[in-house]
């Protein structure tokens, strides 16, 4: 893992914007993350979430703007009369090396055990002999508290389960920021808890996260920063404590008082957190 002290910005979207066809789905999205920084986006479904997300890890081109892993610009060089470039394959996953991501789906390898499924990016991608990597393999596994299912087939999992083998093999990679997109939508109810806490333990660790999420517990209880988009801008950032009880827009109290009337956010004994 690149080392990087709390206060470096190791995350930056600076007038980014994303259009698919004549929808604009993000506009001047300006956002920086510090490292040990956890960021939550929240937002109705369609805000732009996802897509931010995804333009954050270039999965998705984006349009205008830049994005600047590290320092390093994300997707695109600068030519020699100043014109953005596509960057090169090479190039990309190069900027991209310290940087982790896990999906709504699990995507295992369904033809591989769960070590070997932690295991074949340290393999393949880092060059790791077969037993250093299955050393680190069962290090990531025990983390996320899945050391005695390193040789099972991922169909024998649960949902939570094979999510928490996902954290793992993206966390095997020693990434620099992890970046979640609504890791517990696919779930059923019941296993939600155990994933959630594997990410609020990686934020008492200090890994710097950018996670969408509909969990507003959660973000109230583990981010230092919650986002809130609709119609692809940022309407507000700040402190969980600060945004959830006292909004500052009427769009953000709307969507709480519609998110409040089937959930809670706050404990009884008013502090942050879910049940």
């Amino acid at each position: 893992m690149t080392q990087t002290s709390q206060q470096q910005v190791v995350l930056e979207a600076r007038g980014m914007s994303k259009q698919f066809g004549d929808h604009r789905v993000l506009e001047d999205i300006n956002l920086a993350v510090k490292g040990s920084e956890v960021v939550c986006l929240i937002g109705p479904s369609g805000s732009g979430k996802s897509t931010l997300l995804r333009c954050l890890a270039f999965l998705e081109a984006y349009d205008d703007g830049d994005v600047f892993v590290e320092g390093e610009l994300l997707g695109y060089d600068r030519g020699a009369n100043g014109r953005r470039l596509r960057s090169r394959p090479a190039r990309l996953r190069e900027v991209r090396r310290d940087m982790g991501m896990v999906f709504q789906q699990f995507n295992l390898w369904p033809h591989m055990s769960v070590i070997d499924n932690v295991m074949e990016a340290l393999v393949r991608v880092r060059g790791m002999k077969r037993d250093e990597a299955r050393r680190l393999a069962l290090e990531v596994l025990d983390k996320v508290g899945l050391p005695e299912k390193a040789d099972v087939w991922p169909s024998r999992l649960s949902g939570g389960q094979q999510q928490r083998v996902a954290i793992a093999r993206s966390l095997a990679m020693s990434p620099a920021i992890m970046l979640f997109d609504e890791p517990t939508s696919a779930l059923d109810p019941e296993l939600v808890g155990e994933v959630l806490q594997v990410m609020k333990q990686l934020a008492e660790e200090g890994m710097t996260m950018v996670i969408v999420t509909h969990e507003m517990g959660f973000a109230a209880q583990a981010a230092d920063r919650v986002i809130f988009l609709d119609q692809g801008h940022i309407l507000e950032q700040g402190v969980p404590k600060q945004l959830f009880r006292a909004p500052r827009t009427e769009r953000l109290a709307q969507f709480l008082q519609n998110y409040l009337q089937r959930n809670e956010i706050f404990r009884d004994d008013g502090k942050e957190g879910y049940r």
